[in-house]
């Protein structure tokens, strides 16, 4: 079988580097479109790296013509405070900035053929205890709209005959970074806890799997739908947090209210606050076998010793 040629946005956030070697790992050929080409080859070596302004111009199409499929990441990070110009980036980085990837697909010959868009479990908003699939609605909050928008630029793809699958990521566990990695400093202090009582949800999937359901949507041609990339048994935060505990073998029993994240966070602080339980419904139709499917396996892989 033919190498790939694929195009990946967002190489040098948390999940890039991660994809990028899987993909070379198979031998595909990457290319990557970055701010900063010379760091991105500083970071993820045998790649070709193209400069791309995200929310200022159409994606070049020397990085996109002659490819057979993109992966997009880009993105500017949630895990901040939200004043006005952090929620205009998030939003723009997006929905403008993923507009202007299909745009620059829409002047490229010939175009690749799959674009695989990431997105986020924030898509359905704040839930109770029901579990929620891909079938489930959007949110109406900030998040969610943002989510709701991002993806409707991404399937704008599906015009120029692309197959798009918007990939609707969890808590990412990944002990280099993410949300396990601001976890890791207090709960190894024997300061974690519960986070707002600890009976929301969080919908989790180890570093792995995302990268996994990347790839078999990569290659199934029956992926071309969103999908919930979530491990397929979510758990409340209380419990999240003494799984964390037993993986690091410190006590996790310290609550931390709520009132302290909004202080510090704002109204970001919210995504901590509420949750979902978020289920892969079409992951596990299609067949995709989860590496890391028990959270307690899933902490001790996440924070092993590179």
């Amino acid at each position: 079988m033919a190498a790939l040629r694929v195009t990946v946005t967002g190489a040098t956030g948390l999940l890039g580097p991660r994809l990028v070697g899987a993909l070379r790992e198979r031998g595909e050929e990457v290319t990557v479109l970055t701010r900063d080409p010379a760091a991105a080859l500083a970071r993820l070596g045998d790649v070709r790296a193209i400069e791309w302004k995200l929310t200022g111009e159409p994606a070049p199409t020397e990085a996109l013509a002659g490819r057979d499929a993109v992966i997009h990441l880009a993105g500017e990070p949630v895990a901040q405070r939200w004043t006005t110009g952090a929620k205009r980036a998030i939003r723009e980085s997006r929905v403008i900035g993923t507009g202007n990837l299909v745009e620059g697909l829409r002047l490229s010959d010939p175009r690749p053929s799959i674009l695989i868009s990431s997105s986020a479990t924030g898509y359905y908003g704040p839930h109770g205890e029901e579990p929620i699939d891909e079938e489930a609605p959007a949110g109406r909050d900030f998040l969610a709209q943002v989510c709701v928008d991002w993806e409707a630029s991404a399937c704008r793809a599906q015009e120029l005959g692309m197959r798009v699958v918007p990939v609707r990521t969890g808590v990412v566990l990944d002990g280099a970074g993410g949300a396990l990695g601001k976890m890791l400093p207090p709960f190894r202090l024997g300061v974690g806890g519960p986070v707002a009582g600890g009976r929301q949800y969080m919908s989790w999937i180890h570093t792995d799997d995302v990268i996994g359901l990347m790839l078999a949507a990569l290659d199934g041609e029956d992926w071309s739908a969103a999908i919930n990339a979530t491990a397929p048994e979510p758990v409340t935060n209380a419990d999240f947090s003494h799984a964390l505990g037993r993986a690091l073998d410190r006590p996790s029993r310290l609550p931390v209210p709520g009132l302290v994240l909004r202080a510090r966070y704002g109204e970001m602080a919210q995504i901590i606050t509420t949750g979902a339980r978020v289920v892969p419904a079409r992951p596990l139709m299609l067949g995709y076998e989860f590496r890391h499917p028990h959270l307690d396996e899933a902490l001790r892989s996440a924070i092993a010793p590179a």
